[in-house]
């Protein structure tokens, strides 16, 4: 109640403080509880290392959330050393009790064998039993697996049918997938409004590759008039997220001095060295042909460019 304000004020550290009277009382789903608040550092200090022992009490008493988030731990090395044999025994213990989660990511496991051997019809009967829980993760894999055609036939409608599933319940890598298929008139009709559509739906929920995909169909004028302004912007948004490709093409943009855009060369150069820091062939052929600013130009080309001006 503390923790969610139901009912009474919202108050994180009431919240820690009686789930930690229940859970040295040995009450598996507090205890649970306890890890996760000690892991986001909610109503107390952030501490991995208790997060993990609280999580694996819970999860020893066969709470399947706990064991779920317990593969996890070992999976990404949170709070314990990474041991993805152990992970795929706590999510296989979660699994078949029938937490979809753990159904999921156990799937993963399979299909890339991780932990286990590699084995794609484990990997697929694990993303069905998730799916037939509505699991948007496992949907969106099952979207993939029929896509390209791993331990299934190949079959794009049945790839689009999935895709679709997870994206209407908001999973933002199938929105994208849907997109792609509709961008590509694969599965379904051609379609790039509902391309875009997607993408849109993708990119609101930071999906890097959504990002740049609107940046692409405003560059080109793609389902939308042609908008320069608002390339940049979807560029700049999966730019700082890392894309190699939208730092690239931003770095065009900039010293080309697009419709809208203001020619700067230092932004240029500064989106150019990030790209080619990803092995973008690209940006390093463009870098060869560009003259070395001074630190101070790509000092400031680093500050606008990271939108701290």
């Amino acid at each position: 109640m503390y923790l969610d304000g139901a009912g009474v004020y919202k108050d994180a550290v009431q919240a820690f403080e009686w789930f930690r009277k229940a859970a040295v009382q040995g009450y598996a789903l507090a205890q649970y509880d306890l890890g996760v608040m000690y892991e986001k550092g909610t109503g107390v200090s952030k501490d991995v290392v208790q997060a993990f022992q609280w999580v694996h009490k819970a999860a020893s008493q066969g709470d399947t959330q706990a064991q779920c988030y317990l593969g996890v731990m070992y999976e990404t090395g949170r709070g314990v050393p990474k041991d993805v044999v152990q992970a795929c025994q706590w999510y296989h213990k979660a699994a078949i009790q029938g937490n979809a989660d753990a159904q999921c990511n156990l799937g993963v496991m399979y299909a890339e064998g991780i932990g286990v051997p590699k084995d794609d019809g484990q990997a697929n009967e694990w993303y069905r039993k998730a799916t037939a829980q509505g699991q948007t993760g496992a949907q969106c894999n099952l979207g993939v697996v029929y896509e390209r055609g791993v331990g299934v036939p190949k079959d794009a409608v049945q790839a689009c049918k999935w895709y679709r599933k997870a994206a209407i319940l908001g999973n933002a890598q199938a929105q994208f997938r849907l997109g792609v298929m509709y961008d590509n008139g694969t599965g379904v009709p051609k379609n790039a409004i509902q391309a875009w559509e997607w993408y849109r739906r993708a990119a609101a929920q930071s999906y890097v590759y959504a990002q740049y995909a609107l940046g692409v169909m405003y560059n080109e004028g793609t389902s939308r008039p042609k908008d320069a302004v608002r390339a940049s912007s979807w560029f700049q948004k999966a730019a700082v997220q890392g894309h190699a490709l939208a730092q690239y093409n931003l770095g065009v943009m900039y010293e080309d001095g697009a419709a809208g855009v203001p020619k700067d060369v230092s932004l240029a150069l500064y989106w150019y060295k990030k790209a080619a820091l990803q092995e973008n062939e690209l940006a390093k052929t463009k870098l060869e042909n560009m003259p070395e600013m001074d630190s101070a130009s790509l000092d400031t080309g680093k500050k606008v460019g990271m939108g701290r001006f």
